[in-house]
């Protein structure tokens, strides 16, 4: 605990002088962590855009600046403490007001039966399919080259870009590559089409090859297999699955289709092993449940019910 606080001290200390303008933003860059160097780039401009309030925020960096000097002339540590507490508090309200003004983070989504291609920061390409959601910070991009995926997505990364997406199942880190990522209701599959694709679940690391896929399924053992295909076949309106228990080919039917199935009279878990199309309903249905036997009606505009 004494380590931590005297390093809390020191980094105090290196954001006083630096918003006393004592030493210069190099200066300080080698004094701290990036992430803290990022976060005081921000705490200052969040201050600076607050001055700019014609409001009773308005001096708020004046009088910053005025305990940083009142900081600089106290030498007793319990002094120096209460100070640093105090200003970590005024830094805190500053930060999150300013937050509010200046919310960096990017998010861009797709709606049922809806796909969307996006370029990011670097020039990387990100097809989105059907019911998904990418976010990013723009300010932090080229530090810290993180997207956090729910859905589906296919990356085609940049070469030379380094990478990392980051969903509720796993991680995937990548370099110049493309692979796909489906990451929803517990369904997590990582496939790789170029380059080398890392994924980092559960603490263990796995390397992906071209062709090589990774899945794991309501948190059971992952499995790995191959795929023939250059691309993934959704990007070109087939949805193909390769022995996947018949409650996501449903979700995946419903999302692709924007219709609703009450499932509740069949068994979820049956294993289907095949396709369906993205440009014909009746046929998807067809290609997916006649060859179960299973029985679907539809009760109303948008709704079937399987029997």
């Amino acid at each position: 605990m004494k380590e931590i606080k005297n390093n809390n001290t020191e980094n105090e200390s290196f954001l006083a002088t630096w918003l006393a303008g004592d030493i210069s933003d190099k200066e300080l860059k080698n004094l701290v962590s990036e992430a803290d160097f990022i976060a005081y780039k921000k705490i200052k401009k969040g201050l600076l855009v607050l001055d700019s309030f014609e409001q009773p925020l308005s001096g708020s960096f004046v009088k910053i600046q005025d305990k940083i000097v009142q900081k600089k002339e106290r030498k007793q540590k319990r002094q120096n403490l209460g100070w640093g507490m105090s200003i970590a508090a005024s830094l805190l309200v500053l930060f999150g007001l300013f937050s509010m003004f200046n919310n960096s983070e990017i998010i861009i989504g797709t709606a049922n039966a809806e796909q969307k291609t996006i370029f990011l920061l670097d020039g990387s390409e990100v097809v989105l399919n059907a019911k998904s959601e990418i976010s990013y910070y723009k300010e932090e991009w080229n530090a810290n080259r993180v997207v956090k995926l729910t859905g589906e997505a296919f990356f085609k990364v940049k070469k030379g870009s380094t990478f990392t997406v980051k969903t509720a199942y796993g991680d995937v880190m990548v370099l110049g590559t493309q692979f796909n990522v489906n990451a929803i209701n517990d369904y997590f599959q990582v496939t790789c089409f170029e380059g080398k694709v890392k994924v980092i679940n559960n603490q263990k690391d796995y390397i992906l090859n071209p062709t090589n896929s990774y899945r794991k399924i309501n948190g059971n053992a992952f499995e790995e297999f191959n795929t023939s295909t250059p691309l993934p076949t959704w990007i070109n309106g087939e949805s193909n699955f390769k022995s996947v228990p018949l409650k996501y080919v449903i979700f995946a039917i419903e999302k692709q289709y924007n219709i609703e199935i009450d499932a509740n009279n069949i068994n979820g878990s049956q294993i289907f092993t095949g396709s369906f199309s993205h440009n014909n309903l009746e046929i998807a249905l067809a290609s997916v449940f006649r060859t179960m036997n299973i029985n679907y009606n539809k009760k109303e505009k948008g709704i079937y019910i399987l029997e």
